[in-house]
């Protein structure tokens, strides 16, 4: 095939929807220019380039709709700065079988130690594996599910968060409960708890021991408690906070993979 004739065909492949062959058609055209491949192994490696463009612009799709307060990964994160951190747990739940499993996480820990960081990286190795996932605050997973009382929309508000595979709820606990707010969350958490393969991620600043007193209805409270911690892998992210080092001016190290 000559350049000229690539050139005409990269048009009309995008026209069929596969434009993710054009940008390496003449990669693999010299490929095969130079006997490396074969007419059945060029056919192969492009539709694999296609399958892989698409592939990505899934994961794209699926952490531009994740709502992550950042583009971290585990990848980006220091597991030397702090030493305490229980890096072998983590790498183990980064192979995500507890979402398969329906168990959920709690990261908890004094502030700055990454806690966020951490469970948004989770969320983002997740979308990396096909999963949807949501990560919001506790504050404003509340103020939706409020939100839904004024509109008479909170059976359908708590049916769409109910069908996301991962939630990831930031600084939960930090304040007391309304009746209202525990009320929102238990409904909320017996609709996903009816759902196979659903999981949940909490970060907090206090210990889940000491959530049970900010929940007004003690019976309420502990139902819904005992969704989340009896269900859960429990890790406690002690050390020094990361965040002097964020200062203007301040030197980042590199970061230590997981691998």
């Amino acid at each position: 095939m000559t350049a000229a004739t690539a050139a005409g065909l990269a048009p009309a492949l995008r026209a069929l929807g596969l434009s993710g062959m054009p940008g390496t058609l003449e990669a693999r055209l010299a490929e095969a220019r130079a006997g490396t491949l074969g007419h059945a192994e060029l056919l192969q490696v492009l539709c694999e380039d296609e399958i892989a463009r698409r592939d990505q612009r899934k994961i794209a799709r699926r952490i531009k709709a994740a709502h992550f307060p950042e583009q971290a990964t585990l990848e980006a994160f220091d597991f030397g700065y702090n030493p305490k951190l229980p890096a072998a747990a983590i790498r183990d739940l980064a192979r995500l079988e507890f979402i398969a499993a329906g168990e959920g996480i709690i990261a908890y820990g004094p502030v700055g130690v990454g806690k966020s960081h951490l469970a948004a990286a989770l969320g983002h190795q997740a979308c990396r594996r096909g999963h949807d996932v949501a990560f919001t605050t506790c504050s404003r997973l509340l103020a939706e599910l409020a939100g839904g009382h004024a509109d008479r929309s909170f059976d359908a508000r708590v049916r769409k968060l109910a069908k996301i595979t991962l939630l990831i709820v930031d600084d939960f606990a930090m304040r007391e409960f309304t009746p209202a707010q525990a009320d929102d969350l238990y409904e909320l958490l017996t609709e996903r708890a009816g759902r196979p393969g659903r999981s949940l991620i909490l970060t907090s600043n206090r210990s889940p021991s000491d959530w049970y007193p900010l929940f007004p209805n003690p019976v309420v409270g502990e139902s819904i408690l005992d969704r989340v911690i009896n269900t859960s892998h429990h890790l406690l992210l002690e050390g020094k906070s990361y965040r002097p080092r964020r200062r203007p001016g301040q030197a980042r190290p590199a970061a230590q993979s997981l691998a």
